[in-house]
């Protein structure tokens, strides 16, 4: 294309993109699905990449981590950023308004809007010329801190006011202010995620929103599912609406998500809406702890002045808390389907917003120790919406001397074996490959395509397995027979016939995929290749010591330690011997691999992004067999990137280090590859 054509294209995807954000996170109205949206994302970063002129601050690509901030600077606020009195009752909302009334008898036909009272944290947001130009806290409400890099990270915040070409134009200069929080379901995806990686779990979301925008580095901000709700007007340009209603729809109109809201007539409505908030408290999908009751007339709410540091023209109805305290009768643990232990309290029973709870999470073990919770200690538990009932900490006060402190357990509840406790990490594994707790898991990561590529036994055959008492372990799959197979719904002799045939095929797999099968804590494809490299089979891999791993580059204290403990377990040799008896005994690659040309011999490669001609394994495998060597991330001694599409970090870290970076077609043309077709390409690739 010619610039003028590319920089017109660039345009485009930048309106489509913010159109669709719009539609997606204000309208909640998506057109188009994610992979439509990828693509046209995905797009628009590759243009930029080869045009870095085109680039601009609003562009719906630049929400990356800046470097990292040695500290926030100070912002002062174009005006106050005030806080709001509380009301717990109707009485308490009768004398609000007698007060505001005895100051303006206008206050009695002024109409009143109704809104969540967000749990989470006070944002600033400043666009100039429709350009978000500057974000930060509330502050002491005259004085917040910087925190723009960190709120360019957050989806539902638009870069760019209006997100389309026929939307309302905003003021010139426009400061608004808003609610940061995560929803309770990414909170507990993301606490999924870490506990499974052996990472530090959350407390609770507004902590982990609050604390996540007050990083110093933004890239562990965009890691965090935020997202915002904007609900106010601070100053601006021109004049600012004459109703809270109509300021809230022309926030949406210029693009910002808003909170849900009830315009009221009276107190009587505004008592009835805040009723049925609380009744919906528990089904919402974020936290709230109150409701707002705003004035809609915003020119006599600013009339009414200030009290304090609260409007007089708005007060907060504050819900009753969502926190009791029980007696803690005992500390339980649950074994994952990822082999993590996670302890939880068996309670006293007691009711939280209507739900009887017996059970809590106490997140994980480094969260017992820091808050010293003892079994017997009275605890305050929290509950919000569908989130599991959590412990917040013990009530010191009410000791009496007989509360047991708690230790973590040294083996594994469901299968008594050794517990492992990786150094610098906070989960604690059962590593035994037959525990009963994580068969399924296990099973169905021993035949997954990067491992043993059992083709045809998904995640389902595999529960029927286990649940039917088939298979034990990982090696019975090598064990089973038509008959054990026939009798099950759904299994007729072709079916039969075709899964054990891919069971037995599978014997031939390298040793590189077995050990990648077995699971090991910390080895993956990359680890388990080096393995196969260095060893001849696992009777070699299972006499190595920890010193003789962390020689191996890439193996560090923790995994070479996870290796030699895992082949210390019982349990673990005996599923080795049954896989051997059953002639699932691989040795090194070495004089198999195939004869090609050694063309990338002595290079040291790392891959990024999706390639359109291969997948990560395929392109690992391509590498290799030149010759090449795949690490996991860049270094002084890697020799080239290849980088597909959006190839994340590692291009930043990569030009960071200067390292050469090649495209598809380049790495194959390093190979040594003439193709001068994509046909000749997919052909060469099929034969």
């Amino acid at each position: 294309m010619e610039d003028k054509e590319i920089r017109k294209r660039v345009e485009q995807l930048r309106d489509q993109i913010r159109e669709h954000n719009y539609r997606y996170y204000v309208l909640n109205e998506p057109t188009i699905s994610d992979k439509e949206y990828d693509q046209l994302y995905n797009e628009l970063k590759r243009l930029e990449e080869e045009h870095p002129e085109l680039v601009t601050e609003d562009s719906p690509t630049q929400r990356v981590g800046a470097p990292p901030a040695e500290a926030f600077e100070r912002v002062e606020h174009p005006s106050p950023v005030l806080s709001l009195d509380n009301a717990y009752n109707r009485e308490d909302l009768e004398n609000w308004l007698k007060r505001i009334g005895n100051l303006n008898p206008e206050v009695a036909d002024a109409g009143f809007t109704v809104e969540p009272k967000l749990d989470g944290l006070t944002v600033v947001l400043h666009y100039r010329d429709g350009v978000f130009d500057l974000g930060a806290t509330r502050g002491n409400s005259e004085v917040g801190e910087d925190i723009t890099e960190n709120l360019r990270t957050i989806r539902s915040l638009p870069l760019r006011i209006p997100p389309t070409s026929e939307g309302p134009q905003p003021p010139d200069y426009l400061v608004v202010r808003g609610e940061a929080f995560i929803k309770l379901g990414d909170f507990e995806g993301l606490n999924r995620r870490l506990e499974e990686a052996g990472e530090r779990t959350y407390v609770n979301p507004r902590n982990t929103a609050a604390g996540s925008l007050r990083q110093l580095d933004s890239s562990l901000t965009q890691e965090r599912p935020l997202t915002v709700l904007i609900y106010q007007i601070v100053t601006s340009s021109e004049e600012i609406p004459e109703t809270q209603v109509q300021v809230l729809e022309s926030l949406q109109g210029w693009g910002f998500p808003v909170p849900e809201y009830d315009y009221c007539p009276d107190l009587e409505c505004v008592l009835e809406v805040i009723n049925q908030w609380e009744e919906r408290r528990d089904q919402l999908d974020y936290e709230i702890d109150g409701a707002v009751v705003k004035l809609n007339d915003q020119e006599l709410a600013a009339d009414l002045g200030v009290v304090g540091k609260a409007p007089r023209g708005a007060i907060a109805y504050k819900y009753p808390a969502q926190v009791v305290s029980t007696r803690l009768e005992s500390i339980e643990v649950n074994v994952g389907r990822t082999g993590v232990l996670t302890p939880y309290a068996v309670l006293d029973p007691v009711e939280i917003g209507g739900v009887t709870v017996r059970q809590a999470t106490l997140h994980n073990f480094d969260f017992v120790a820091e808050k010293d919770i003892r079994e017997g200690d009275r605890v305050e538990v929290k509950r919000a919406g569908d989130v599991i009932p959590y412990v917040i900490g013990p009530v010191v006060a009410d000791r009496t001397g007989g509360e047991i402190p708690y230790s973590p357990p040294r083996k594994c509840p469901s299968c008594g074996e050794p517990v492992e406790h990786l150094e610098g990490e906070v989960a604690y594994y059962c590593v035994n490959l037959s525990c009963p707790a994580q068969l399924i898991r296990n099973v169905e990561h021993f035949v997954s395509r990067p491992a043993m590529d059992i083709e045809g036994l998904g995640i389902k055959l595999v529960e029927q397995f286990v649940e039917q008492d088939l298979i034990k372990d990982v090696a019975d799959l090598y064990y089973l027979k038509s008959e054990d197979l026939l009798g099950l719904e759904g299994f007729g002799e072709k079916k039969v016939n075709n899964i054990l045939g891919a069971v037995q095929e599978s014997k031939d797999r390298s040793l590189e995929k077995l050990i990648t099968g077995l699971g090991i804590r910390g080895v993956g494809e990359v680890v388990a290749r080096d393995l196969a490299e260095r060893y001849q089979d696992l009777d070699e891999l299972k006499k190595s010591e920890q010193e003789d791993l962390e020689e191996i580059e890439g193996i560090g204290p923790n995994i070479a330690w996870a290796v030699v403990d895992w082949f210390q377990q019982a349990a673990n040799l005996q599923v080795l011997d049954k896989l051997k008896t059953a002639g699932v005994w691989p040795v090194s690659r070495g004089e198999s691999q195939p004869q090609v040309p050694q063309s990338l011999e002595g290079l040291t490669l790392v891959v990024t992004g999706r390639l359109p001609g291969f997948n990560r394994r395929e392109v690992t495998e391509y590498i290799e067999a030149r010759g090449g060597r795949v690490t996991g991330s860049v270094s002084g001694n890697t020799d080239y990137l290849v980088a597909g599409e959006d190839p994340g970090s590692k291009l930043d870290q990569a030009r960071d280090e200067e390292v050469p970076i090649l495209d598809e077609d380049e790495l194959r043309g390093l190979a040594g590859e003439h193709l001068s077709t994509e046909g000749e390409r997919k052909g060469e690739k099929s034969d």
